[in-house]
């Protein structure tokens, strides 16, 4: 197949397209925080401020920044202004601790970073430990005007941190008083790098995946003209970034949706329910991004039915697997369905549900045209028949394809055939005769029970769908006579009663196979989660191994 012309992704920064709903809409409103309107003029001057500020204090060109705050206009403007000076953010989740930012500023050579005040006290310490010579401190409401600021200190809603003034701590607010950037960086797209991300990864310490400018917005420009296309209006759509920034899939439909079309983005600094509900209801939203765990904690709020969600049209879930039963429920309540987005941080956006249709069960929606996916054999390497489960590799001729100072990692994940170099995603898919995409499960959790490859996804799906369910895992135990047995964690509802690891068995036994049914059910109170929210089914695993391993010795 032949490569797609490259000349309209290689002549944009990541920026070039919000420059133009800049000029074009530039009194309308880019975000939504806390109830304050940001037009586009104003986060245009201020993310220009900014990068000239970055510039005066000693950031330059190829430098990476590190954003260590949770999603607020902060965030967005440190985005912009870092892009625009030719330096690479480095998002990180706020919630990571001193010993996880460490390892992080080490690895990517960040010398500057921006934080929550509450966070201060972590990044002293890192401070300590590393190269980080600039720290950029700002709070949640900072840019509120004062009269928010004072009722939220009076009423103590404000979290706020204790900071070290001294040298090389530096107020955002200052900042943006600073004279704006004279002259954007000279960049190019293709070889400057946009962003170094860190896999959320299971175990050990997060591999950095280096981004360049064409690799982000080749999936944002297919995102906005194919995806969007004419149901995504320009200059009067609004979008509700619920999801935090940090992660690739909620930037890159927040750019998609968002800044490249001249529309309003809610931004919600904490992912809570009701408000998260009354903002849809205000602000008309008819764009949402979540996770398989945010549709459901929507629909189990007792008080849904209080708020209008009438405007919601275009409803995308990623991350993880979305239960058919909250699917169904929420196509019920709502009235409309929800479509699939697929990726990874190494391959960016890969695969969406298209919205001129009602998307198939169970389907991770068609590859964007910037993306060519195959479906291979995990050890030959060999395309697989159509609705043969296979590993999925990605490639686009956008991006880079190397881990960050790690070439062995580099060389396990990255394979070449046919002289393009295409990225192990570790996920097992299927393909239909129309091209859609179905996941089946993620390699490292299939569970081989008597010969047999059981989805552990399957099995969790299934559990969730009992009605007093909320959350399941589901490993496999080695056991010498079959190779793995089928145990399952599982949370109930807290109003649940009566309800047996029996009782969850036979419910299993009525909906599965025979070789796929739990041998053993244990209730939690919780599961463990990534950063992102994933679940760490690697961790349940390993625990569970360990626990043999004890017996036996």
């Amino acid at each position: 197949m032949a490569e797609p012309d490259r000349s309209d992704v290689i002549s944009e920064r990541t920026y070039t397209r919000f420059d133009r709903m800049c000029e074009r809409y530039p009194d309308r409103t880019a975000l939504i925080y806390l109830g304050l309107r940001i037009s586009y003029a104003r986060l245009k001057d201020w993310s220009e401020r900014f990068a000239g500020a970055l510039q005066q204090i000693g950031v330059g060109k190829g430098d990476r920044v590190m954003i260590y705050i949770s999603n607020c206009p902060q965030w967005v403007i440190a985005f912009l202004g870092i892009q625009r000076l030719g330096a690479a953010i480095v998002p990180v989740a706020p919630i990571y601790t001193s010993h996880e930012l460490t390892y992080m500023v080490k690895d990517s050579g960040a010398e500057t970073l921006i934080c929550l005040d509450t966070n201060f006290c972590y990044v002293k310490e890192v401070m300590d430990q590393t190269g980080l010579s600039r720290v950029i401190v700002t709070n949640l409401v900072d840019l509120l005007p004062l009269w928010k600021r004072f009722a939220g200190k009076l009423f103590d809603k404000v979290p706020r941190g204790k900071i070290d003034r001294g040298q090389g701590v530096f107020s955002f607010t200052s900042l943006l008083r600073h004279a704006p950037l004279a002259e954007a960086a000279d960049i190019d797209p293709m070889e400057d790098l946009a962003y170094l991300l860190y896999t959320g990864g299971t175990t050990g310490f997060p591999k950095g995946v280096p981004g360049n400018h064409a690799g982000m917005t080749s999936y944002v420009n297919d995102v906005t003209e194919d995806i969007g296309g004419e149901r995504l209006l320009e200059g009067e759509d609004t979008y509700i970034a619920v999801n935090p920034l940090f992660h690739i899939m909620a930037l890159g439909l927040f750019m998609s949706v968002g800044l490249n079309r001249g529309n309003a983005t809610v931004l919600m600094p904490v992912p809570q329910v009701d408000a998260i509900l009354a903002c849809i209801q205000r602000y008309r939203v008819r764009w949402l991004l979540g996770v398989p765990a945010l549709y459901r904690m929507i629909l189990d709020n007792d008080r849904l039915d209080r708020y209008d969600l009438s405007s919601l049209l275009y409803c995308y879930c990623g991350g993880d697997v979305l239960p058919v039963e909250i699917y169904n429920r929420w196509h019920e309540h709502l009235g409309v369905p929800i479509y699939q987005v697929y990726g990874s941080t190494e391959a960016g956006h890969v695969c969406y549900s298209r919205i001129d249709r009602v998307p198939k069960q169970g389907t991770i929606g068609l590859p964007l045209k910037s993306r060519q996916c195959l479906v291979v054999h995990p050890e030959t390497l060999e395309p697989v028949p159509l609705g043969e489960g296979g590993e999925l590799l990605v490639t686009s001729p956008y991006t880079l394809k190397r881990y960050w100072e790690k070439p062995e990692e580099t060389e396990k994940a990255y394979v070449e055939i046919q002289g393009k170099t295409y990225c192990r995603m570790g996920d097992f898919v299927k393909q239909d005769e129309d091209g859609e995409l179905y996941y089946v499960e993620r390699s490292a959790d299939i569970i081989k029970h008597k010969a047999f490859r059981v989805s552990a996804s399957e099995v969790e799906s299934i559990l969730q769908d009992h009605p007093t369910v909320i959350g399941a895992c589901v490993v496999g135990v080695p056991d010498p006579k079959v190779g793995e047995r089928i145990k399952a964690i599982v949370v109930l509802k807290e109003d649940a009663r009566g309800v047996s690891g029996a009782d969850l068995i036979n419910w299993c036994s009525d909906h599965l196979a025979a070789y796929k049914v739990p041998s053993y059910i244990e209730f939690r109170d919780m599961l463990p989660k990534s950063k992102v929210g994933k679940l760490l089914r690697r961790e349940v695993r390993d625990e569970e191994r360990r626990r043999i391993s004890k017996k036996e010795t």
